[in-house]
This record gives C-alpha cells, structure tokens and sequence, in this order.
C-alpha cells in the first residue's frame, strides 16, 4: 500500500479523505470522540503541508443524520481552519471546494444521505472523485464494506492508505502471530459474523473466550438451560464443530433477571448470580457472573498477548460490570494488549484507562473481519 507519505505533490491540492466520522451522538453533541482523536494526525499531515483537505464520512444506520455536531467537534481538535458543507455531491459542493484555501478542511455531509454509497454506485464515486485530484482512506473500520467511498472511489484516483489504516493494518497483522500465551476474548452477540474469527482464533490463540450473547448459543448447544436469553438463529452444526475444542472457554455463571423484567427499572434489583447449571426457564442472562469475572482476570494475569472485541453483557442497557472488569484486568496485565469494538472502547475510556493498552483498534467488525481474512476490500482497493 501506498501511503500518505507517498502522494507526490500536496500544496494547494485537493485532497478526498475518508475518515472515521461515525461516532455517538447525544443531544446533538458528540459524547465519544475516540474516533475524531485517532483521525486528527492523517488530516494534519495533509493541512500542515498545504493540501485543500475534504472529508467525507457516514453517520448512522438511517440515511438521515447529519454530520454538523461531528464537524463541530473535529473542528475543536484540529489546528487548522475547518468548515461544514451541508451536501455532499454536485455543483455546490464543487464550488464549495474551488474556494477552499491551502491547508484547510471542509467536511461534507454524511454520504449515506446519498443511496449510492451503500451500493457502490459508480455515478456516484464519479461525483465524489471529480471533488480531488487524490483519495485517502483512513477510515478501517469500514474497510469491510463494499461502499462507493471504500471500493468505488479508489478506481478513479489515485489511492493511498492514511495513517490511521496503515497503523491499523500493522497491529491487526502482528496479533495474528500472538506470544504465547495467548488469550482471545470474543463478546457481543450474532454467531454468523463471528464464525469465521473464532475458527481463525482457536487455530492461532492459547485460550478464546467466548462471552456476552454470543455464550449463549454455545451454551445452548451444549445443552444448558438459557432460559429467555438472546440466542441466534443458527444451526446447531456450525457451533458443535466449535465446542470440542479444548481451547474454547465458556462463562461458568452469569447475572439474570426475571424476563418479564428486562428493559424495566425492576431488573437491576431483582438481579442475582446463577451459576450456568443454575439458569431457570424465566431466567434472561445480562451480564457474566463474579466466577467468570474471577477466571479472566487469571487468563489475562497469565497471558503475554491478548486481544479482545466485544462486550462481556448487555453493555448499552448498564449492565457494564464483567465488561469494566475484564477491562482493568488487562489493563493490569503486562501483556500486549489488542482491542476493538465500540462498546469495548467505551468500557475502556470511561475508566480513563486507554493509555494502557497496546493497541486499540477504531474498527469493530472490521477487526474481526481482519483478523479472519488478513485484508479487507477497502484495503484491497488500494493495491
């Protein structure tokens, strides 16, 4: 790949990059800016040596929400003059563009306003490459979807690889090949995306956790009682291949809560631990119990290379706690230590403990997807 580094000539040339944007937003202000942080250094590199820098991004599931706070906020940690232009394609946005000065920034609207984004439509990476004379892409975490922004635009101009892709692609290579002994931690939920990861992990890993919903559907296949808990709709097969293996970890008690509580102010006070032997047909499983809490703290006090993606229990709806705990377990540890995932990344920032990981990734499904193939087609279109 080329990289940044390499692009010839940068003063008073326009330059497309694509740029990690997606971040939380609440209230209209942006209440993680983890991702802004990590994209600061490519767009400098650019601004500081006079090239005329356009951002583009996605923001959301919908389609309809609006970059503006996100500009904002990016704008507070950049030294270089930044503005916001509400479109994204067309005569208005190229003009928009023809006024930009040497070494500032504009940002444009959120691309999936367009539908041509998520379908890669060519008229539209042509509208999007005739903005520049050259594309950047720093934004990993969606180097594993095949989008106009991803796939499209780097046909049309030159290509290179921003600083933050090129760091990601550097530390996600080296976990492949781990110090033993190893520890991979795998949360969330949705078996289907996770399959092909975990058969990479236990090939390659000492020991792999697998934790939060996705325990569920082993547990299940191993017949345990899972109660109302959140299961996938897999087949049985894909996950028995899984389960003999001896390097397969699984939860040994878990916090539930009545299922007709869950999702009321009632659940946190009628929690209780339960054991995996334990769990009632009423049972909804939320979060991992102290017994599990207790086994990976001792894996990661053990370990010499950990890499982590996902939460441990139902993170977004408070129950944080075995997810927090692990996090300062490796945190403690002296092990290199690889993390990603959005809500893995929000366990570790609230802590205000960052500084002590090895690596975090900005990529959450781009990271196990890297981890299982060893590229992704946003990585593949700049070669």
């Amino acid at each position: 790949m080329r990289t940044v580094r390499d692009i010839p000539v940068l003063h008073n040339v326009p330059v497309l990059v694509r740029v990690a944007m997606n971040v939380p937003i609440e209230n209209g202000r942006v209440v993680n800016d983890y991702r802004l942080r990590r994209a600061v250094p490519t767009i400098h590199f650019l601004a500081e040596r006079g090239a005329r820098v356009i951002l583009i991004s996605h923001i959301g599931e919908q389609g309809t929400e609006t970059l503006a706070p996100v500009a904002e906020a990016l704008g507070k940690l950049v030294p270089h003059p930044l503005t916001f232009f509400p479109e994204t394609i067309g005569v208005r946005v190229r003009d928009a563009v023809r006024e930009l000065l040497p070494g500032n920034i504009l940002v444009l609207e959120n691309l999936r306003r367009n539908r041509g984004e998520i379908v890669n439509d060519l008229d539209f990476a042509h509208e999007l490459a005739a903005l520049a004379d050259a594309f950047v892409q720093d934004s990993f975490d969606t180097c594993h979807r095949a989008h106009a922004s991803i796939v499209g635009v780097p046909k049309l101009l030159p290509p290179y690889a921003g600083l933050v892709l090129e760091e990601e692609v550097r530390e996600l290579s080296a976990a492949l090949s781990p110090v033993p002994p190893s520890l991979a931690v795998i949360g969330g939920a949705k078996f289907s995306t996770k399959e092909a990861v975990l058969e990479k992990l236990l090939a390659t890993y000492d020991h792999v956790f697998v934790g939060g919903a996705l325990a569920t559907d082993f547990l299940k296949a191993r017949g345990k009682e899972v109660g109302g808990s959140l299961t996938s709709s897999v087949e049985s097969t894909a996950i028995a291949a899984i389960l003999p293996n001896a390097k397969l970890i699984l939860p040994v008690d878990s916090l539930v809560v009545p299922a007709e509580t869950v999702g009321t102010p009632r659940a946190r006070s009628l929690a209780r631990v339960a054991t995996i032997d334990a769990i009632r047909p009423n049972d909804v499983m939320l979060d991992h119990g102290p017994g599990t809490t207790a086994l990976l703290d001792t894996l990661a006090t053990q370990s010499k290379t950990i890499l982590w993606n996902g939460p441990l229990g139902n993170y977004e709806n408070g129950f944080i706690d075995a997810t927090d705990a692990f996090a300062l377990s490796v945190a403690r540890s002296h092990a290199h230590s690889v993390v990603g995932g959005g809500d893995t990344v929000a366990s570790i920032e609230s802590l205000g403990i960052l500084p002590q990981f090895s690596f975090v990734s900005t990529g959450g499904g781009a990271m196990l997807d890297f981890i299982a193939n060893g590229t992704l087609p946003g990585i593949e279109a700049l070669c």
